[in-house]
């Protein structure tokens, strides 16, 4: 019964600390979905603008 009793307080802690985990993971995801979402919307203003920094032909880019 003892071992039991460990064997559930093992797996209890183990549930926790999965559950904090996905907390955390379930956070960064929605931090990280904010960030794509406010540069998709930069990159169709900036698209829209008509501020495209394409490179046309055989010019090289400006790093270069």
């Amino acid at each position: 019964m003892e071992k039991l009793e460990e064997d559930i307080a093992h797996l209890t802690r183990t549930v926790e600390d999965l559950s904090d985990i996905v907390a955390r993971q379930a956070e960064e995801i929605d931090n990280l979905t904010r960030r794509v979402h406010m540069l998709m919307q930069r990159e169709g203003e900036r698209e829209a603008s008509g501020a495209g920094g394409a490179v046309i032909g055989d010019e090289r880019p400006p790093h270069y």
